[in-house]
């Protein structure tokens, strides 16, 4: 019983772990694009 229980809260925090760090990856690398042009000039 516990162990199912720990199963799906793993299971739901895997999935909304995947949901927050999505955006997250997508902003980092149009800021790492951006960053890495900006300092390609230097």
């Amino acid at each position: 019983m516990l162990t199912a229980i720990a199963d799906v809260l793993k299971a739901i925090g895997h999935a909304i772990a995947t949901v927050v760090t999505l955006p997250f990856r997508a902003v980092a690398r149009l800021f790492g694009g951006a960053a890495d042009s900006a300092h390609g000039h230097h």
